[in-house]
């Protein structure tokens, strides 16, 4: 059974319960003061405990999707992946794996409730392998569309995050669909995907020096695989890029960096400066032009200002991001060059729950600065 398996999340809650209840009615047995009794409460305590703390783990992360199976959890998820080719000559950079409906969507015709694909991909410079998901809107289906192309947004997940939480958990692409479908926003494509594409280091959507090349493959080899199968337009204004917290910080950063790439970036509850932990490592070996790129602070300010658009989300109580996003802003608008807008919640926690209430504005906004030739 999975890490996310709702049978493994329902045996842990019942195991709770058992040991609960078992402790209640053994306590009187165990109250006398000799090591055997002591050493049954201290175990009946702590079995209890391990239990209920176990139970609410595997709830918080089926809610929020941090680890994806038990080998990401321990940390033994550690291979780039290997490369099959599924195509004659091989050359595809981007593979379906299996398709299905929208969630909460009236019908399985893809012409008429659009289709998640869930996809490889194969980054021909980089050399890095991901698994992503796509969203195609249900007029991508349809016949009088034929020769139409679609703009694209890549969505980014948070680390470590998981791909399938865009779809579940977020709702990605019923949102998509049900504000489409209410002529709020243009059919888009959304290609959502995680930014650790080096499991289990963390990123930062850095090119590391003699390591994973991550800036590159969203910069470059996401797009190139992308548009090899799916009718997409090249140009940055089809192209859009979001992500939330970790995903928010690569997702702005790359716009950034790269607006030959992309014409427009949210970043939901993003931070602006890549840390250094143990789960990033060294990111920059000691380059310090390479540093001072990854902090956006320093690259709006000394960089040539790009022509793209910005959106940060951030709420007065409950993230701790809330004067960076207010600085950043200030910092974008000095540009006169760059364009800044800004989602800023009352109150809302750095949490799936903020994140869907700013989905939709969002994805509106989005929709108003694509568009597909």
């Amino acid at each position: 059974m999975g890490l996310t398996s709702n049978k493994v999340l329902m045996l842990a809650i019942v195991l709770a319960v058992v040991l609960f209840l078992g402790t209640v009615w053994l306590w009187p047995r165990l109250a006398r003061q000799d090591w055997r009794t002591v050493s049954g409460r201290a175990c009946l305590l702590l079995t209890t405990q391990l239990a209920l703390f176990a139970s609410v783990g595997l709830a918080v992360n089926q809610a929020f999707g941090f680890y994806a199976s038990w080998a990401d959890l321990f940390g033994q998820e550690n291979g780039q992946g290997v490369v099959v080719d599924h195509t004659a000559g091989g050359n595809s950079p981007l593979h379906v794996v299996s398709t299905s409906k929208v969630i909460g969507a009236s019908s399985t015709l893809p012409q008429v409730a659009g289709q998640v694909q869930k996809v490889d991909i194969i980054g021909r410079t980089t050399h890095l392998a991901a698994p992503a998901y796509v969203y195609l809107p249900p007029e991508y289906f349809q016949p009088k569309n034929g020769a139409r192309k679609f703009p694209v947004s890549v969505v980014l997940t948070g680390y470590p995050g998981t791909a399938e939480a865009l779809v579940n958990k977020l709702h990605y692409p019923s949102t998509a669909l049900q504000l489409a479908k209410a002529g709020k926003m243009q059919p888009m494509i959304l290609v959502m995907l995680r930014p650790t594409v080096a499991p289990p280091r963390d990123t930062e959507c850095v090119d590391v020096p003699g390591g994973p090349q991550t800036e590159t493959f969203f910069a470059k080899d996401l797009r190139d695989a992308v548009m090899a199968q799916y009718r997409v337009d090249k140009t940055p204004a089809s192209w859009g890029i979001v992500g939330d917290s970790t995903g928010g910080y690569c997702a702005l950063k790359v716009a950034m960096h790269h607006p030959a790439s992309y014409a427009a970036a949210a970043g939901l509850s993003p931070y602006y400066k890549a840390p250094l932990d143990p789960t990033t490592g060294d990111l920059f070996h000691g380059d310090k032009n390479l540093q001072n790129r990854a902090d956006l602070f320093w690259a709006i300010k000394h960089l040539t200002a790009p022509e793209t658009s910005l959106l940060v989300t951030s709420s007065r109580v409950g993230e701790h991001n809330y004067k960076d996003a207010l600085k950043f802003i200030k910092s974008v608008q000095d540009t006169n060059v760059t364009r800044i807008s800004s989602i800023i919640l009352p109150s809302g926690g750095h949490n799936f729950n903020t994140w869907r209430r700013e989905i939709p504005p969002m994805l509106q906004w989005m929709s108003e600065r694509l568009v597909a030739h």
